[in-house]
């Protein structure tokens, strides 16, 4: 029987002072802010004037003045970019935010002759001053990735000329936000209860959750023919995007935008390569798990719009403090010093909790306040979803956390490709704590089948939108026009083969083709692969700290403070985990048959008992 998860957080509540993130620590007021800002133009200006070919013979004080400018304005950028986000159609905040950004571009600009400078002394004589000079430790690393970075250097002036384009590069990104979240009319839709909901992105997300399929089915064909009808302006921006990332590409020398976007982490390209492989060879695994939702739900038709409902749910939400206090619980196996640095965190109104109009949706957090902390902008709707989202964002920001407490400003900031180990990997403590306190075999069915959607979403669906994000650009390189109709045409036919529709296992109507226009990680070069590598990462690595093999927790709470002090190919590989290998991935698959089986088990005890 299928029952249904309450919605008892849909409404968004009056949040308490201490649900709210105070940005105080990082500028008192508006004012300094201000000041800092106007502060950070002056010592660009400082930077440029003072360094530009001068690295030969100051190459130590002009270091630490550049990346003391960057450590400047990056938190100049914490602080509009997150306020600009509680209400995204605030004009005011909006131009702050935008004002931050150029100021990053100009940050760009004035350390566009370092590289250049840097590959001019040459290999041998940058490792003699990192010898005999020991302030130049923190800076190591950087230097001897730019020495290996030579082959797609240019010279100062094509370094500055890409610089001073990093601002338009980004726009259409900004713009997605602002038309997606801001100024798009979205419809209002009437339920099968008689209430009337404004179906914007937020609401969107909780609704699709809905126990009734027809509410369900209207949900997901109005909010998609909705981006339907402004796939125009949706495909102009994400093909401005993409072209821009060629366009970088091609500046640099690279064979394709998937290898410059890899090349920035050194990252081998065979890592994007055999994730999509080996994701492709483990859709039979996918499949199952969407046969067995269509058994469970009762369906010989499974739609895409009956992805979201939960397979047994719960009529029970939690509150932010018990979101808090499972989170504490889940991670009591990585030590006290974890444990510590969340209170810290939770008492220190580190986060943003309920979603409110203007807000932008989803949850991330941003850890560039490097000498203030991590913040978290979540929209918590308190259900088991809400939780474990609470866990994964607070598994970000102990990472930045931990990395900011152990390495230096330079060496502080960790590459994309392990950002989200850190949070999977709560996500997976988060579920045994819930199975071990699971009473019923409901409960229990409906935590493991809230992993095998997890598992679907995290690593299916991410793998699924590399495919298409490596598709796109593969288009335009090939000189193919991106536009709505091409972009929605290439997306559903990704999305048919994932889910199965010629073998009957998901009917995917033609509507499905719209979605991407709903996603902003394609505006992020590269992001979403990271997302199914580091969760078939995580539960490598949280299977082992569970499982107490030895070293395994020290060498995972190593990887959470290591930053960015070497090649993320190379400290995950020292964690134990090789993204290069089909291991991780087909581990991965395994484990989500093992879920099935134990589902499969508990469905057939629960028949029996009829």
């Amino acid at each position: 029987m299928l029952l249904y998860l309450s919605l008892a957080f849909a409404a968004d509540p009056t949040p308490r002072v201490e649900d709210t993130w105070d940005f105080t620590g990082v500028y008192p007021s508006l004012s300094a802010w201000e000041a800092a800002l106007a502060k950070a133009g002056t010592d660009l200006d400082a930077l440029e004037a003072g360094c530009t070919g001068k690295l030969a013979t100051q190459l130590q004080p002009c270091l630490e003045q550049a990346f003391a400018a960057q450590e400047l304005v990056a938190r100049i950028n914490v602080y509009a970019m997150n306020l600009s986000n509680e209400d995204s159609a605030v004009d005011a905040w909006r131009a702050r935010s935008q004002s931050a950004e150029m100021l990053a571009t100009r940050l760009s600009v004035a350390t566009a002759a370092f590289r250049p400078e840097i590959l001019a002394l040459g290999g041998a004589k940058v490792e003699a001053e990192i010898a005999g000079n020991p302030k130049l430790a923190p800076y190591d690393f950087y230097l001897r990735g730019t020495l290996a970075d030579a082959p797609h250097t240019l010279d100062a002036t094509g370094e500055a000329l890409l610089a001073s384009a990093g601002n338009l590069l980004g726009s259409p990104g900004r713009l997605h936000s602002v038309l997606l979240n801001g100024e798009l009319v979205w419809p209002e839709v009437t339920l099968s209860d008689g209430s009337v909901v404004t179906l914007n992105p937020t609401k969107y997300a909780a609704l699709r959750t809905l126990p009734k399929r027809e509410d369900r089915a209207l949900v997901f064909e109005r909010f998609l023919s909705t981006l339907g009808a402004y796939s125009g302006t949706f495909g102009g921006m994400l093909d401005t995007v993409v072209s821009g990332h060629t366009f970088v590409a091609d500046a640099r020398h690279f064979d394709s935008s998937v290898s410059a976007a890899m090349a920035g982490d050194h990252l081998p390209r065979g890592i994007y390569d055999t994730l999509v492989a080996r994701t492709n060879a483990n859709l039979p695994t996918l499949h199952r798990y969407l046969k067995l939702r269509a058994k469970m739900l009762g369906l010989t038709d499974l739609a895409y719009s009956d992805l979201y409902v939960p397979l047994v749910a719960m009529d029970k939400a939690w509150t932010v403090d018990e979101a808090s206090a499972l989170t504490l619980a889940a991670t009591r196996p990585l030590g006290p010093a974890y444990a510590a640095a969340l209170q810290t965190g939770f008492a220190g109104r580190w986060q943003d909790v309920y979603p409110k109009k203007g807000k932008v949706g989803g949850a991330y957090m941003d850890g560039s306040a490097y000498a203030v902390h991590p913040f978290v902008l979540l929209n918590y709707t308190g259900d088991y979803s809400g939780v474990s989202t609470y866990a994964h964002e607070w598994g970000h920001a102990m990472h930045s956390y931990f990395s900011a407490d152990k390495q230096p400003y330079a060496k502080a900031d960790y590459a994309t490709f392990i950002a989200e180990i850190a949070s999977t990997f709560n996500e997976a403590l988060l579920l045994q704590t819930m199975l071990k306190a699971a009473k019923t075999d409901d409960e229990r069915l409906f935590y493991l089948g809230s992993q095998l959607e997890n598992l679907r979403t995290t690593y299916f669906r991410q793998a699924q939108f590399a495919e298409f994000e490596l598709a796109i650009h593969q288009q335009v390189e090939r000189g193919e026009p991106l536009t709505g109709d091409t972009l929605s045409a290439t997306y559903l036919s990704i999305v048919k083969r994932y889910y199965g529709a010629d073998a009957g296992v998901t009917r995917i109507d033609d509507s499905v083709g719209n979605e991407w226009a709903y996603i902003p990680h394609f505006y992020y070069n590269f992001y979403v692969y990271q997302y199914a590598t580091s969760i078939a990462a995580s539960s490598l690595l949280s299977q082992d700290v569970l499982a107490k093999k030895p070293g395994a927790l020290d060498r995972y709470l190593t990887l959470l403070s290591a930053g960015g002090s070497d090649d993320p190919y190379v400290l995950l590989r020292a964690a134990g985990v090789d993204m290069a290998t089909a291991a991780p991935y087909d581990a991965l698959a395994t484990g989500m048959d093992t879920i099935m089986d134990q589902m499969e088990k508990l469905l057939a005890r629960k028949g029996a008992k009829r």
